[in-house]
């Protein structure tokens, strides 16, 4: 049984089995917080039970109503406590190097990771992946309702996906091979095969950054969809993500948004769209910073454009379209009216990119030429390239970093804190 299965039980005698998170010393008796997977609960215990925190525990004791005046209306067992009758110690824990009961570990951020297997056991900082955990379902329930199909595409490849140089090398039984930066080239081919297709898996990026936007292995949500339209298609389905999402971070995750002093995302029905130009004829017109002639938004930017967009339309996020061709991937598809540019957009997420994404060329010949156009030599993408040389259809898709989109809901000051066990440029453990 649970703990907050348990709340149902007044008046009977149950056995909950869970870790002790705070103890409360009355003299002749203890007060003690024992917390599962679903919560935690107040237990009633002799004095003379020798308990410290994190020991695990077997509990078995009678359910009661608490006193009116000491109910705690935060939590779902608050109305209850439990009167224990027999203890029976699974584990011991010794001494902890810190309070880990805090509502708040104030800790330096390198002594949190560095204690991470005892640092996630705090309630607050284990409910970032509680939320992050909603994320990650509901990203899969949606594309599932939607049609689509989740694959496991190769971590190990033998090729760049988009040329560059931040890669991680892999000795592959004595051939040279790298850790995927993106799945970007499988799940195209996986939407030759089934049309709509998804995938929630890591990603690596050697990149020597040490920032608090960045760490070098993260989680990518990623989804891929053929016979679009436009690019447009693919902005209508993260808009159907985003909006369950929101419903289901209301029902599930209100208190934890709470407790980390922040709002629920704010998100109309249609999310805004500008482009690159116009956001920044926007910028210049309303904070007089002039960057038109850059192929990209600066941080600033994008703080400036969601701070417009709450103001003027209450809405937390805004996508970013048309960005130069010279700034996307060689498989980005040109604007028809305008080659210069693709039909590619990035999600703003309270003053951060949180998905970047667009249509991609399907045309087999067209892709050689970009390859050929970015100095690259087609034979190196040749697995890749068959899939259009006997035909796709116009597809595009997106991805979002799980751990940043986490880390900007809760308003957390560092990626690093919603990634489990963060890797960057110094950290290999735990």
């Amino acid at each position: 049984m649970t703990i907050t299965e348990s709340a149902k039980k007044i008046g009977e005698t149950v056995t909950l089995c869970g870790r002790v998170n705070i103890i409360r010393d009355h003299g002749k008796i203890k007060f003690l917080d024992l917390l599962d997977r679903t919560g935690y609960i107040q237990v009633v215990v002799k004095s003379g039970e020798d308990l410290s925190q994190q020991d695990t525990v077997e509990i078995t004791g009678e359910i009661k109503l608490r006193p009116e005046n000491l109910i705690n209306q935060d939590i779902e067992t608050g109305k209850v406590e439990m009167v224990a009758e027999s203890i029976k110690v699974l584990s011991k824990s010794q001494e902890l190097p810190f309070d880990l009961s805090a509502k708040d570990l104030d800790l330096a951020i390198d002594t949190l990771l560095d204690h991470r297997p005892l640092t996630l056991r705090n309630i607050k900082q284990r409910n970032i992946f509680k939320v992050q955990s909603i994320i990650a379902n509901t990203f899969s329930s949606t594309l599932n309702d939607l049609g689509f199909t989740q694959v496991f595409t190769p971590k190990i490849v033998s090729t760049a996906t988009e040329g560059g140089a931040n890669l991680f090398t892999v000795d592959y039984f004595g051939k040279k091979a790298y850790l995927a930066q993106s799945p970007q080239f499988y799940k195209q081919i996986m939407a030759g095969v089934f049309d709509r297709v998804y995938e929630i898996a890591p990603v690596f990026r050697a990149e020597e950054h040490d920032t608090s936007r960045h760490v070098n292995e993260y989680t990518s949500l990623d989804l891929e969809m053929g016979y679009i339209e436009s690019f447009k298609d693919i902005l209508e389905v993260e808009e159907i993500f985003l909006n369950n999402l929101v419903d289901e971070l209301s029902a599930k995750a209100k208190n934890i948004f709470s407790d980390f002093g922040v709002e629920l995302p704010k998100l109309p029905k249609k999310i805004p769209t500008i482009t690159l130009k116009d956001a920044q004829i926007l910028i210049k017109k309303e904070y007089g910073r002039d960057n038109t002639s850059e192929p990209d938004l600066e941080p600033q930017d994008e703080k400036d454009l969601s701070e417009y967009y709450l103001k003027n339309e209450n809405s937390d996020f805004v996508f970013v379209t048309h960005f130069p061709t010279s700034k996307r991937p060689f498989y980005a598809y040109p604007t028809k009216a305008d080659p210069t540019v693709t039909d590619s957009f990035d999600l703003i997420y309270r003053g951060i990119e949180v998905t970047t994404g667009g249509q991609r060329i399907h045309d087999y010949n067209q892709l050689i030429e970009k390859i050929k156009e970015r100095k690259l030599d087609p034979k190196n993408f040749e697995s890749y390239l068959e899939a259009f040389k006997f035909g796709m259809p116009p597809h595009g898709g997106l991805a979002i970093g799980l751990e940043r989109l986490t880390a900007k809901f809760l308003n957390l000051d560092n990626v690093k804190k919603a990634t489990l066990f963060p890797r960057d440029l110094k950290r290999l453990t735990p």
